[in-house]
């Protein structure tokens, strides 16, 4: 599932060939995605966008008239591919633009939604979610007060989009192991120097899953057809029985949340 690297990646590779360009129409394939393909794209024609954007998992093409809302889902990409390009069976929806590209949306689970909003401010999906990670806003004072009575996993806690958005399934994993934090302790015997680790090394793991161009495990390509390269780097994520790379003990596995977890017995204890 694309996390927030890979979207902004994504967002990276798209904003080139969309910004400041106008959009001639809108196709949509196949209407029904995780919620209905908003009826509102179907008219826009002949509208420039100003801008790009992500919050959380979601990109945002600000528009003359409101905001166009794409989130990738389970397992779909976006693609710039010239006009009249072969369509695919998965290729749900077309940005066409005026510079002879167009955006393309593939989905083959079709978890992923494109939405409209007026106002950015008041989408309700956005409403309740917590600091983007890479922000001022999430630092070890705040994670240590929403940590405060919190008896959920650790991971868990981390992967609460109303604590902190994006921080999905692979970068929990390795953040914990890096800050030498089982898994599946309780949130709230954080101490205070133990979020300023994890403010740290969440930042550290993003910053630098980014500037690789994300994750590729099964269904991620950048833009432009590339894998994501940070799998490339992954200490403990997927590694079940190898040696744990600080101190050689083999890496166990066990679920959270319905997700697998990984982690070392000895150097992340409870």
């Amino acid at each position: 599932m694309p996390e927030l690297p890979e979207v902004e990646t994504a967002l990276k590779g798209i904003s080139p060939y969309l910004k400041g360009f106008v959009i001639e129409k809108i196709h949509v394939r196949q209407p029904k995605l995780r919620w209905p393909v908003s009826p509102e794209l179907l008219t826009l024609q002949k509208v420039k966008i100003l801008a790009l954007s992500r919050r959380a998992k979601y990109l945002l093409l600000h528009t003359e008239k409101g905001c166009i809302v794409g989130h990738l889902g389970m397992s779909g990409s976006v693609r710039i591919v010239p006009h009249n390009s072969p369509i695919d069976k998965h290729d749900h929806l077309d940005i066409v633009m005026n510079n002879g590209k167009l955006l393309r949306y593939n989905d083959p689970r079709r978890f992923g939604a494109w939405l409209w909003t007026d106002d950015p401010q008041q989408f309700p999906l956005f409403l309740k979610l917590g600091p983007e990670p890479l922000s001022e806003e999430f630092n070890p004072e705040y994670l240590f007060q929403k940590s405060r009575r919190k008896s959920c996993a650790l991971k868990t806690f981390l992967m609460d989009n109303s604590v902190v958005v994006g921080v999905g399934n692979i970068y929990a994993n390795e953040t914990l192991f890096l800050c030498g934090l089982h898994p599946a302790r309780s949130a709230g015997k954080l101490t205070r120097a133990q979020c300023v680790l994890l403010t740290e090394n969440i930042k550290l793991v993003l910053s630098a899953a980014i500037k690789q161009g994300g994750t590729t495990l099964k269904d991620f390509l950048q833009p432009d057809g590339r894998p994501g390269y940070f799998a490339q780097q992954l200490l403990i994520y997927g590694h079940k029985g190898s040696p744990c790379p600080h101190c050689g003990s083999a890496i166990e596995a066990m679920i959270i949340g319905q997700r697998n977890s990984f982690y070392c017995p000895r150097c992340q204890k409870k």
